[in-house]
């Protein structure tokens, strides 16, 4: 079960990275946006935009619009992506429309007081404005970290991981101690992923919540594929284990065994000290063999 939730992870990360859709932002619609100030677009894992729980966040939006047609905007959207999922997102409606040849400028108050139960440390942000239809005018990426609390979703998720992998780990342990591996190689080997993939996404997340990098799907798929490559190595390696003496030696053991209980059994069952003398003299008469000296040694009446 623990190997099917790793590998289902690793296919979506695939499968993410494989369909995941350009930027459907206008090209004919350039944007700059500042959050407190600063530019988000030069925003870095060394210098991110800072969102705090318990301070909002001033945003400004400059918009320009060099297409012949007025662009209507209707929001503006903040959100945070690690793995093709989104771990927080600010909708703000908006009613703005910029003429042909002309830029205009939103400046609102973003509220984020519901951040901290939704995710902490380096996370990749965006910044998005959709017309009316839903449809991408421009599109900003920027580099965020997330003063929030690991008691959120982004930390309740790295917990999953982490309680995961841990399972896994202690699974093949155990197989290895007791000798229990399959005995082919690719057997073995296959079995060993999935403790490889877990320690590479817990890392992962972990160099996330520490603000030590910003978890991209590069980045992701680096390290669990890297360490799951090692363990899959680990386990074709791992000596073949030989079950066939395991099962002579545990039946000669138990073979051992009953011949101790027998003789136990026989021990406890004789009255004296001599095999064959099983009756003594305080044997009842009646149960006690008759009386074999010979005739002539017997008194004449």
């Amino acid at each position: 079960m623990i190997m099917r939730w790793m590998v289902a992870l690793v296919i979506a990360l695939g499968t993410v990275i494989l369909v995941a859709p350009g930027a459907g932002a206008a090209e004919s619609v350039g944007m700059t946006v500042t959050v407190n100030g600063q530019d988000i677009a030069t925003a870095s894992p060394t210098n991110p935009v800072r969102l705090d729980p318990h301070t909002p966040a001033r945003v400004k939006v400059n918009l320009d619009n060099d297409t012949a047609s007025p662009v209507t905007v209707a929001a503006v959207d903040l959100s945070g992506h690690v793995l093709g999922l989104t771990f927080f997102s600010y909708h703000t409606a908006v009613g703005l429309t910029v003429a042909p040849g002309q830029t205009q400028a939103l400046d609102f108050e973003l509220d984020l007081s519901g951040l901290d139960g939704q995710a902490t440390g380096l996370i990749n942000g965006t910044v998005t404005v959709t017309g009316g239809d839903g449809a991408v005018i421009a599109e900003t990426a920027t580099v965020t970290d997330v003063r929030g609390s690991l008691v959120s979703v982004y930390g309740l998720f790295g917990l999953a991981l982490a309680i995961l992998t841990a399972l896994a780990v202690l699974d093949a342990a155990l197989g290895i101690a007791r000798r229990r591996l399959h005995e082919n190689r690719w057997r073995r080997a296959t079995r060993m992923l999935t403790p490889g993939i877990g320690i590479g996404l817990v890392l992962a997340f972990t160099l996330s919540a520490t603000r030590v990098w910003v978890p991209t799907l590069d980045r992701w798929l680096l390290l669990a594929g890297g360490f799951a490559a090692g363990f899959f190595l680990l386990g074709y390696l791992t000596p073949t284990p030989d079950t066939g003496e395991d099962l002579d030696e545990d039946f000669g053991d138990e073979l051992d065994e009953d011949e101790d209980v027998m003789d136990e059994g026989e021990r406890t069952g004789r009255i004296g000290e001599d095999p064959t003398d099983r009756f003594s003299s305080s044997t009842p008469a009646p149960v006690r063999p008759p009386d074999t000296r010979p005739f002539t040694d017997r008194p004449t009446p």
